[in-house]
């Protein structure tokens, strides 16, 4: 499992020019799945997701989470970040799961994200989104779990 992290002011996914998610400050999130990624470890990744200490402290260190800040998280699928580019000027795309296997463990993941934190909202798996955003920082962190 892959997560691009942005600490974020605002961001929102448009699908056909309608907004299909929203956030305030908080965490924008481009998730890709691999080939050997399974539900079980689905949790483990959220929870990262939602302690991840990206949020500056009343010292401006980066110690506080997500929940410790009270602010959004947009899921986006984006499978491109499976990619092998390590040969050529053209990615493969082996190294990902399968759309239907890809599907299940985003449509999983936003499930247990709302379950777990309220102000979540997601992209739409398999659409052409358009996804604006403004990085606060910038900070951006790729997160892995295997």
């Amino acid at each position: 499992m892959i997560g691009l992290m942005q600490r974020v002011r605002r961001a929102e996914v448009r699908v056909d020019d309608r907004v299909v998610g929203r956030i305030g400050p908080g965490l924008a999130v481009l998730v890709g799945f691999e080939r050997a990624d399974r539900e079980q470890r689905l949790e483990r990744f959220l929870q990262r997701l939602l302690a991840y200490r990206v949020f500056a402290d009343d010292q401006g260190r980066m110690n506080l989470g997500l929940k410790d800040v009270g602010g959004g998280l947009l899921l986006v699928p984006q499978f491109t970040l499976a990619a092998d580019t390590d040969s050529g000027n053209r990615p493969s795309f082996t190294p990902a799961a399968p759309p239907e296997r890809g599907r299940a463990l985003f449509d999983q993941l936003c499930k247990m994200a709302r379950q777990a934190w309220p102000d979540t909202a997601t992209g739409c798996f398999g659409a052409d989104m358009d996804v604006e955003l403004v990085n606060q920082g910038p900070v951006t962190f790729w997160l892995q779990v295997r």
